[in-house]
């Protein structure tokens, strides 16, 4: 098993040893067929659910050490692993085996006049270098992943989850091995020293060809600071939820308080609270009394602090603030478009919902909120590529170009055209 301790003397020998071999591994994942990547994937969700002591003991020593280091509440909450996230991860491994194999499908086809038959078809991007906090699953979504659409993985997790990793990814080994499959295309950088981040950043440009970052705000800001190869993620997840006059009242209490209180540390969550100034005295109270009651800070504007004496001030930051916490900003808007204009000015093109019976409404809504994902009468928290059938996801890209949304198998996917004649030249 991979070492989990101190920084290696020769980091940067290292470093390159792990891009050299991934390169090797994508060359040969390329060309494997559908049966090999799934029968590595079966064999590692089996070991995974069959390794359940394994890795619960390996997250209790990082959750030992994590509460010593005084982490936050968000981020002991997505490094904690029980049996139920366990079977979760073993299941979206399976899911994703499930999946048609996107790697050499035709995308489009068409024949020239000059007689030239050509294809789009679909093609790995290479070597993916996957750079993440926390949440252990991403060593299961991302190696599971990057499997099945033939590329090969450097995975480089916080140090906080170092052990819960480990055991995870040997699990993943047992698969690839049980398959023929080259061990060193699902790879963990066997150090927790930062200047890891660095070397597979700018200093690894000839072996990977593109980065995932999966964390909080300081990390993704470095990564697309610092890269020198293409970046696929999010820097925040400020998330709304508007509620319109013509909502049901009990279907936006239910929208709201799942939005922000089923898991608060992910991206998902809902972080500003809108409400249709034409609804404040027949919507309002009930919904903020909700999310009060289930012991969520709600900082409001002056009509929302009317409402309830718990309420507290927010402030103009508050708007911009991915909480990650029971807290949730919430204040009034004039009709859906203060709604939309609200996101267009504080929000970071993540995930919104509107919360309303009038369709027109809705899909004005859903057509001029320039987001990623965008819900109606449906909780933030659907933002996830497993919800969307996707098997599992990396994260979550609000980027404009390649991939936007839950970046699943496809999404790690590029192109390449094949082009047949008979003999055709240019004159």
């Amino acid at each position: 098993m991979m070492s989990v301790g101190p920084a290696n003397t020769d980091l940067g020998a290292v470093m390159e040893r792990l891009g050299r071999n991934a390169v090797a591994a994508a060359s040969v994942l390329a060309l494997a067929g559908t049966a090999a990547k799934n029968a590595a994937l079966s064999v590692a969700a089996a070991a995974i659910r069959g390794g359940t002591a394994r890795i619960l003991e390996a997250n209790a020593r990082d959750m030992s050490a994590a509460r010593a280091a005084h982490l936050t509440g968000a981020l002991l909450e997505r490094l904690a692993l029980d049996e139920s996230r366990i079977e979760s991860m073993a299941r979206g491994i399976e899911d994703v085996m499930t999946l048609p194999d996107p790697i050499g499908t035709t995308a489009a086809e068409w024949l020239r006049p000059n007689g030239l038959r050509i294809q789009r078809v679909r093609v790995p991007l290479g070597v993916i270098g996957i750079i993440y906090e926390s949440r252990p699953n991403v060593t299961a979504d991302a190696g599971a992943l990057c499997l099945k659409s033939g590329n090969a993985v450097i995975l480089r997790g916080g140090s906080e989850s170092c052990h819960s990793n480990a055991a995870i990814h040997a699990s993943l080994l047992e698969g690839l091995k049980a398959a023929d499959l080259p061990a060193d295309s699902i790879q963990l950088v066997p150090t927790t020293d930062r200047a890891a981040v660095g070397y597979m950043l700018a200093g690894m440009t000839d072996y990977i060809d593109v980065i995932v970052p999966r964390g909080g705000k300081s990390l993704v800001a470095r990564v697309q600071q610092e890269a020198r190869v293409p970046v696929i993620g999010h820097l925040e997840g400020n998330c709304h939820v508007y509620v319109d006059h013509d909502a049901d009242v009990r279907m936006a209490q239910s929208i709201a308080l799942n939005a922000k209180m089923r898991r608060t540390g992910i991206c998902g969550a809902a972080e500003t609270l809108l409400i249709d100034r034409a609804c404040i005295d027949t919507h309002l109270a009930p919904i903020v009394r909700t999310l009060l009651d289930a012991g969520c800070e709600v900082r409001g504007d002056a009509i929302v602090q009317r409402a309830d004496a718990r309420v507290h001030a927010a402030s103009e930051e508050d708007w911009y603030t991915e909480y990650l916490d029971a807290v949730i900003a919430a204040r009034v808007v004039d009709g859906v478009d203060g709604a939309i204009g609200h996101i267009a000015k504080y929000g970071s093109a993540h995930t919104e919902s509107i919360v309303t019976e009038n369709e027109a409404t809705a899909e004005r809504f859903l057509q001029r909120v320039d987001s990623a994902i965008v819900l109606h009468n449906a909780s933030t928290q659907f933002a996830d590529g497993g919800e969307f059938g996707m098997g599992a996801e990396i994260g979550i890209s609000t980027d404009r170009f390649h991939a936007r949304g839950p970046v699943g198998v496809e999404q790690l996917t590029s192109y390449k055209y094949l082009v047949r004649g008979s003999g055709q030249i240019r004159p």
